[in-house]
């Protein structure tokens, strides 16, 4: 599943593209992806959401936790959520046969992942916001921008690990008088946005900490490590384009190139990059766990 640094690699890609643009058109093959939402209702309408967004300016493009977040010039948001195998892509498609083929060179053509197009927004440029999702797990919803922010799903997210008022002690706040295993605390959503199974490994074999430990176990030393190693690994992630080993596509369609930096994660039975050790998996609460038994005792 795309986590923080890939959506936030979009949003950053997004906000040189479309603010400003104007959605003249939409389309879909797969209605059941789309909705528009309130407090009292759950339209699974495509003709709905269609025409609301219809000559629509794109005001601002941000992110939170793990969504995508369009603001529109009429009060309301799009919220996008990738889920396990969705991505945005920007470019231009025609339709050939009922399928869409990418009328660009590269990996909008080349790259099979680039091609199970579900959403597709048509701008006033010519150019096309495509929703690429082998599994079509993901979700498209219209809100209106107030009732977005005021809806049980968005409130009950946690700090933003990047932000600047993220300190040591904020971070301290958020994970103190928790229960439970230090894993599965940073993937939990509600105590802080956006890290999911990924980095949370490479979170962890940076902080020296084994995955297992439960947060009252840990010192105000191991706690500080984990926090560096958030600030340090979520940058990194986004400077180099996220991960990009399964699903996951930046807005043209390439990969990113965090892999090079991927020192656990889905590298059972390889050796560890510091001490020579073997990475090792074990399931937590039903995800995998993967770290280096030597380095993170």
């Amino acid at each position: 599943m795309p986590e923080l640094p890939e959506v936030e690699t979009v949003v950053r890609e997004l906000k040189r593209k479309i603010p400003g643009r104007i959605f003249i058109d939409a389309w879909t093959d797969f209605p059941k992806m789309v909705k528009v939402r309130s407090f009292l209702i759950k339209k699974k309408d495509f003709g709905s959401f269609k025409k609301e967004i219809k000559n629509q300016k794109v005001r601002a493009v941000r992110r939170r936790g793990k969504n995508i977040l369009l603001d529109l010039s009429g009060g309301k948001t799009i919220l996008i959520h990738q889920k396990m195998t969705g991505h945005l892509l920007y470019g231009k498609w025609k339709q050939e046969n009922g399928k869409w083929k990418s009328r660009l060179p590269g990996p909008l053509s080349d790259d099979p992942y680039n091609r199970f197009l579900h959403v597709i927004f048509f701008l006033d440029n010519g150019w096309q916001l495509a929703f690429s999702d082998v599994r079509k797990f993901a979700k498209v919803e219209l809100w209106t921008e107030k009732e977005l922010e005021s809806s049980p799903d968005m409130k009950k997210l946690g700090p933003e690990p990047l932000a600047k008022e993220f300190t040591f002690e904020k971070f301290r706040e958020a994970v103190s008088g928790r229960k439970g295993r230090i894993k599965q605390i940073l993937m939990d959503q509600t105590v802080i946005a956006g890290i999911g199974n990924i980095y949370s490994d490479e979170i962890l074999w940076r902080a020296r900490v084994h995955p297992l430990k439960k947060i009252a176990e840990l010192s105000g030393k191991k706690l500080k490590n984990i926090y560096l190693a958030v600030k340090k690994v979520l940058p990194l992630a986004i400077r180099l384009g996220g991960e990009s080993f399964s699903d996951f596509r930046r807005l043209s369609g390439k990969k990113g190139f965090f892999d090079k930096e991927r020192m656990v994660y889905r590298r059972e039975g390889q050796k560890c990059p510091e001490c020579g050790g073997l990475v090792k998996r074990i399931k937590i609460g039903g995800r995998s766990a993967h770290f280096c038994p030597k380095c993170q005792k």
